[in-house]
Order: C-alpha cells, then structure tokens, then sequence
C-alpha cells in the first residue's frame, strides 16, 4: 500500500449517519492531520491506528449550541462531561453573561456568578479571553459570545435603568472590539436582573454592531412563561430591525397555566421564518435550572436547590423540605439561601416532545458546569435526545437526531468545516451505539456519565475512550472571522 494512503486514522465497518439527515449507510472514513481525507471506501487506506467499528454508529461530534461552559473551559478543560456525550464544540457566553469584556472588584451580581463567582474569572477583553483558550486548550471546541449583561454591568453604576446614550456607545464600543477580537455574536438575558430594565431599543442599537460584523444574536427572551408571545414578537423585532439572525434559546413554555402553548409559540416562530432568519434550540427536560429567587418560583410544581453559598449543605434537597425543616415560608427560605441556584420543574412533556421535532429545533444542554448539584442535562443531554427521544419514543429517526445535534448547528453557527462527514472537513468524531446509548445522569445522581459513546475525536485527537476521559486537549477556540454566518432574511 502505497504513502499515498497512509493516514493518522483509519475507522472501518461503521455505520455513517453524516449529519444532513441522509439515512445511515455503510463505511468508514479516514483522517490525516485533523481533517478527513476519505469517506465511505476505505479499503485502499491505512491508518497509524485502525478502529473496528463493529458496526456502531460514527457520526459527526455533536454541537452543544446552548452552554456556560465559559470558565470550565479553563478550570476544567478535559470537558469530561461534555465529550463523554460526543460534544466535539460548545458555544459559550449565553443568556447575556459572560466572562469578557468585563472588570469587577467582587462577587459578580446574579446571573453572572453562575459562570465566575470572583473578580479573577472575568477578563478586561474578548481578545484575552480567547487568547487564554489558544495557549491553553480545552479537549473541545469553543464558540463564545458577548454577554449583553455583562457589558452593562461593565458600563453602568445602576443596572436597574435604561442605559444612556453615553453608556450605550460605551457598550457598542466593547462590543464591537470583542467581535473584532473574534466574539461570534451578543448573547441577551433580559429575563435576569442586570438586563430587566433594558428596552428593546437599547438591544436593537447593540445589535446593530452585530449586523455589520456579520455575527448573530441569541436571547434567553424576556419572558418564557405568560408573556411568551411578547417576548417572541420582541425578538422579531430586534433580528428585523438590527437586521442580524437570531436564535431564541432553550424555547419553553413555563409554568402550569401555559402547558400546551408550543403550538402556538411554533407557528409564531414558523411564521417568523419566512420574513427573517430565527433559529431556536431546546433540551430534552421538563425542568429547568437557573438562579434561585422567589419570582422563578411560580408555576414551578418543584424545586431543588442545585447550591448555596450560605448553605452549602441544602444542594440536592427539595425547597419545600427546606422551608418545612426551617418552619418558614418558601419566600423566606429562598431569601436565606441566596446566593443560590436551582432546579424548576416547570414545564410539560408533551410541550418538550413537540418543540424538540420541530424541524428547524436545535439541541442545547444549558448546564451549569459550576452547581454543586447540578441538572442532569449537563451530562446526560445528548445521549438522552438519541437513546429516549429517538430510540425509545420514536420521535424522530436516528439520522434526525443526528442533524439536529450537528448539520443543522453548524449551519445556524457558520461552521463551514464542522457537522458533516463529508472528505476535506475537520474531524470532529463521535462512535456510539445507537441500540445501547442512553443518558445515566439523574436528578438524584446528576454527575454520571452516559452509556453507549464509545469514543469521541476532536480534530483527529481521541478525547474520550473506554468510558474515560484521554487527557488530550485539541480543541481549538474558533472565531468569527473563520465563519461563516447566515444571512439575517
């Protein structure tokens, strides 16, 4: 066999599920310099390694869209829970936090301290941020954006207001730098306390930097529960009006009395996609996680408290048994653990199934890599859309999933060499078992890795194998200029 042939890594009898939503077929594929070089007939190639596939399935790595892994890039950054799943690339710096371009002198106010609790975690710019991720790198890939939050927080003495016109041209300034630097796009949180009092108008004029960096905007909206259509209208608007594509994050209908709404909240979004370009994601849960504060508490049928700085010791219990034990009302005993976080069991199951086989739905786990006891979907996300949704449930095929987790991200994201199998793209791997794979994690035990990922690749590098994490870090921090974004109509 001839040089000509020879590669890094050659992977035989597989079943390639390619990531366009083409059904599986029969191959292999292999990989010199981090790249694929061939696919499907590998016979006339050899590899420095050779992976019988014994007929799992190999598919692209899986593209987390909606994280905060924004620190634990740095202080975790084997990313074990993330490529224990197959996630080959995590997009950071959403809900309007995020760890750069910021300076502070203290514990950050919420929803920043669930992503950096002390003035070391933050960076004074986007390039600094990036930069640390090059000369130190996690075992997956990176995408960050700028936190809208984060920069008012930056800019502003009072939060509680509208920004002046003087603070948004210091905003748009940092904002811009960052994009500059090779942020992807501004991230909103104007559900959260240092956003709330932000107009439309504000975000618009933010956006509009957005639009001419040729980045996007996402948005936890403004309200995911009664107001629901607002905020929907709201988010339209901005992508209209600053003219960039949005993506609403983590779509939901929360609390009891909107159970039932995605059939409405669909069409909206449905519509919405013939004026303009709007991408959604979801994770495949009934409950949520987030800041713990009384006015998240309604239309939650439970709670657990995923951490607490004055009582660390109420991680993993449920309020209501806390309140119980303490003898005071819910108000009262969120009031004496905070700063806190936890889990809102908030949303119905049939909303979950319709929004995750919406067509143009992406997935995204939403963890918080930092809880002390966190939602299970920080390990257990993909594995669970493959092994419950797909396999158990049937709500959509195998290659559906598939391209849910990695064509179709790709796509929204402008990663032109990512998400597919195809020869000349960066290898970004992922085998797994499509009869065995299933999430582990629970709420009870929330930290377990999930069965069936045999192996998962991050440019050509093996990351996890044998239910272990391989130490190697070759993920790679990808900026907007190497993107290529969707256009806005």
């Amino acid at each position: 066999m001839s040089d000509a042939h020879a590669a890094d890594l050659v992977i035989r009898n597989a079943l390639l599920v390619d990531g366009t939503g083409a059904p599986p077929r029969a191959g292999g594929l292999a990989v010199t310099d981090g790249r694929i070089v061939a696919l499907d007939d590998v016979s006339a190639w050899s590899g420095a390694r050779e992976v019988d596939a014994g007929g799992r399935t190999l598919a692209p790595g899986f593209i987390d869209v909606h994280t905060h892994d924004d620190r634990a890039l740095i202080a975790n950054p084997t990313m074990d829970c993330k490529v224990s799943q197959g996630v080959t690339t995590v997009v950071a710096g959403n809900c309007g936090v995020s760890l750069a371009p910021l300076t502070v002198d203290r514990r950050p106010p919420p929803p920043l301290d669930l992503v950096g609790d002390t003035a070391e975690s933050f960076f004074a710019d986007f390039a600094a941020y990036l930069d640390h991720l090059d000369a130190e790198p996690p075992a997956t890939n990176a995408l960050a954006q700028v936190g809208h939050a984060s920069l008012r927080v930056g800019a502003m003495d009072d939060v509680t207001r509208p920004a002046t016109a003087e603070e948004i041209r210091l905003m748009r300034g940092r904002l811009e730098k960052s994009l500059a630097a090779g942020a992807i796009g501004m991230s909103t949180g104007l559900f959260y306390p240092p956003a709330i009092a932000a107009p439309t108008e504000e975000v618009i004029e933010l956006a509009r930097a957005l639009h001419e960096a040729k980045a996007l905007h996402t948005t936890h909206m403004r309200d995911e529960s009664d107001r629901i259509v607002d905020s929907l209208e709201e988010t339209f608007r901005i992508g209209r009006d600053a003219d960039v594509p949005v993506v609403i994050s983590h779509h939901k209908c929360a609390g009891q009395a909107n159970h039932g709404r995605s059939v409405e909240t669909l069409k909206l979004i449905d519509a919405a996609r013939g004026r303009q370009h709007v991408g959604l994601d979801a994770y495949p849960y009934v409950a949520g996680s987030t800041m713990l504060d009384s006015g998240r508490l309604m239309g939650a049928s439970k709670v657990v408290v995923t951490w607490s700085v004055p009582c660390p010791d109420a991680a993993g219990r449920d309020l209501a048994e806390i309140a119980a034990d303490w003898g005071v009302e819910i108000a009262e005993a969120v009031s004496r653990l905070t700063p806190a976080g936890g889990i809102f069991f908030m949303m119905d199951e049939e909303d979950v199934q319709r929004i995750l086989a919406y067509p143009h739905t992406m997935i995204g786990s939403d963890g918080l890599p930092h809880d002390s006891h966190p939602h299970p979907r920080l390990w257990g996300t993909f594995p669970r859309v493959l092994g419950h949704y797909c396999r158990e449930l049937k709500l959509f095929s195998l290659e559906e999933a598939v391209r849910k987790m990695t064509g179709l991200p790709a796509g929204e994201f402008g990663l032109t060499d990512r998400g597919t199998l195809a020869v000349g793209m960066a290898a970004d791997l992922v085998l797994f078992d499509p009869a065995e794979v299933i999430d582990t994690a629970t709420f009870e035990a929330p930290k377990t890795p999930a069965k069936g990922i045999a192996e998962t690749w991050v440019n050509g590098t093996s990351v996890w194998r044998d239910g272990t994490v391989t130490g190697a870090r070759p993920g790679r921090a990808l900026r907007l200029q190497s993107l290529t974004m969707p256009d806005a109509a």
